[in-house]
């Protein structure tokens, strides 16, 4: 399937594409006033500040960062916090978007580690690029391309993180598959992301709120943990954080690569 072939992948592009336009050129008051664009959640009976974007990160964190990261964070959670990042280790950020969780990995991870971004839309490669360049980050690179095929090879890195962003995704097995292809023997994954309840059928997800606002495509919490153990990994853990609506959660999901995996 082209890139161009999938009309959801179209409307997420073209959504943080205008979110990453807005930050770069009008700041802070256009993020403000353009509420639709401005977050991965959508019902409007919920306060985005309090379950998406940069509120979730404490502010010790993220002092030294350049406010255009911080105006266009736009997850649920925040990975960094949650994946034990050690000195040396090689991180993988999946759906990237401004750069805000590679330069924290960055940071984590020291001179001797590295931070990958992967990110499909150009305008947000560009937003997370110049931030990099502002936080003067030397040990982080961002990459064009869809979380369903990643561009770097196998068993290239130690962690795989992502904030909100494998529920936009229309394969999930795909996402999955790969993350686990290119995580190194032993390596894990900590990841943020939107999940149901059980209960939910994905008819009445899709009641909630759509695809491409973070709450449609949203995995139950056995589908999450079956997916993950059906590509391989071991000690998957899914754990609630916060509501975002009714039945639906933001959620910290964890998964380790067995040490013997090929």
């Amino acid at each position: 399937m082209s890139e161009n072939s999938n009309p959801v992948r179209e409307e997420v592009r073209a959504r943080y594409a205008s979110v990453a336009v807005s930050v770069a050129n009008e700041g802070r008051r256009s993020l403000l006033t353009e509420t639709p664009a401005a977050g991965c959640c959508e019902p409007a009976a919920i306060d985005e500040s309090l379950v998406f974007g940069s509120a979730l990160y404490d502010d010790a964190s993220t002092a030294d960062l350049p406010g255009a990261a911080l105006l266009a964070s736009l997850g649920c959670g925040n990975p960094t916090a949650v994946a034990d990042l050690q000195a040396g280790e090689t991180v993988l950020d999946l759906g990237s978007g401004g750069g805000i969780d590679v330069l924290l990995s960055a940071r984590r991870v020291g001179p001797t580690g590295f931070a990958y971004g992967l990110d499909m839309t150009d305008e947000m490669l560009d937003l997370a690029r110049h931030n990099a360049a502002a936080a003067q980050a030397q040990n982080v690179q961002f990459l064009k391309g869809t979380i369903e095929e990643i561009p770097l090879g196998s068993g290239s890195v130690d962690v795989v993180i992502s904030n909100c962003v494998i529920n936009l995704s229309t394969d999930k097995p795909a996402v999955i598959g790969e993350m686990f292809r290119v995580l190194r023997p032993g390596g894990r994954v900590g990841v943020s992301d939107v999940v149901a309840e059980n209960h939910l059928a994905p008819a009445q997800r899709a009641e909630r709120g759509s695809h491409v606002g973070c709450i449609a495509g949203a995995l139950s919490i056995t589908e999450y943990k079956s997916l993950l153990a059906a590509a391989g990994f071991e000690q998957v853990g899914v754990t609630l954080t916060h509501g975002v609506t009714d039945g639906m959660h933001g959620a910290i999901v964890r998964a380790v690569k067995p040490a013997g995996a090929a």
